[in-house]
């Protein structure tokens, strides 16, 4: 049978797709503006590697460090390492996340009949074997698709990748606001969990029954290599040059704050729509940042 043009574009491989491949940025890891290879134990909101930010309930449950520990191929990556033996309860959370532009999102068409089928690359290694589980979630917190992946050996890098169908419901913006974010779990307990392998309309991060990294004390949990990517197919890791990845990284770096707060800091990043917001006006009147995420 024949396919029509949308069902081509809906299960286009990226084969002969040009420009932003990955709309993860930095996902090689190689930019740490804030922290310059220091560790840092964040709290909410609170951004580590460039582009990547921590979703927790509860601080003080694990740092994180760009590290040179790296799968063949790269020279980065993000390190997590457990800080306690953490038992996660019902209401919590723990993931790193990324919020992706809606500019950079718009031709996913989600939230119409013609949306696309989005894949999900990345290299991960851990201390800990098992199920674990990723998540994506829209602007409005009200869809959400999880799914699981599993670490089969301890302390190795494995390369894993998840076709995800696009998502014809929802409202999903295509603006200077978040377009889709993506989530890794760390822990995450009942009520911000959900069943893995289709689009609901709950606010959820994780798979139901994912694998805790807080919950072992000193536990590593090693990322690199994340692309996220347009098409049912996972592709070669969109490398961009370090000066341009640096570049898209400071569209969002927060660069001016306000007086007694400390670089990096969550009290620096006004807060917007439930969500900690890079854009920042300084006393001079200069916006420096032109998206709301």
């Amino acid at each position: 049978m024949a396919l029509t043009q949308v069902d081509q574009g809906l299960l286009s491989t990226n084969a002969q797709y040009t420009g932003f491949k990955n709309r993860i940025i930095n996902g090689a890891m190689v930019i740490d503006q804030r922290n310059a290879g220091a560790s840092v134990t964040p709290t909410n909101g609170l951004y580590t590697l460039d582009r990547w930010a921590a979703d927790v309930s509860q601080a003080s449950k694990f740092t994180v460090i760009q590290s040179s520990t790296a799968p063949a191929g790269f020279s980065k990556s993000l390190l997590v390492t457990s800080s306690s033996a953490y038992t996660v309860g019902t209401n919590d959370y723990f993931a790193l996340h990324q919020f992706v532009e809606g500019f950079n999102t718009a031709d996913f068409n989600f939230g119409t009949a013609s949306a696309t089928y989005i894949t999900l690359s990345f290299w991960v290694r851990s201390s800990l074997t098992g199920t674990f589980g990723v998540g994506l979630r829209g602007a409005s917190n009200t869809r959400s698709y999880t799914a699981t992946y599993t670490i089969s050996t301890a302390n190795t890098f494995e390369y894993k990748t998840i076709t995800i169908p696009g998502d014809t419901s929802g409202t999903w913006l295509t603006n200077n606001d978040v377009g889709i974010g993506l989530f890794f779990s760390l822990g995450v307990g009942s009520a911000n969990s959900t069943t893995a392998g289709s689009w609901q309309a709950v606010n959820a991060t994780s798979p139901t029954g994912a694998g805790s990294v807080v919950g072992t004390n000193g536990a590593t949990w090693y990322l690199a290599g994340v692309q996220l990517e347009k098409g049912s197919t996972a592709t070669s890791f969109d490398y961009r040059p370090f000066g341009t990845e640096l570049q898209l990284c400071q569209r969002y770096y927060e660069n001016n704050y306000s007086t007694g707060y400390a670089v990096g800091s969550a009290q620096s990043y006004p807060y917007n729509v439930g969500q900690f917001v890079n854009g920042y006006t300084s006393t001079f009147g200069q916006q420096l940042q032109t998206a709301n995420l």
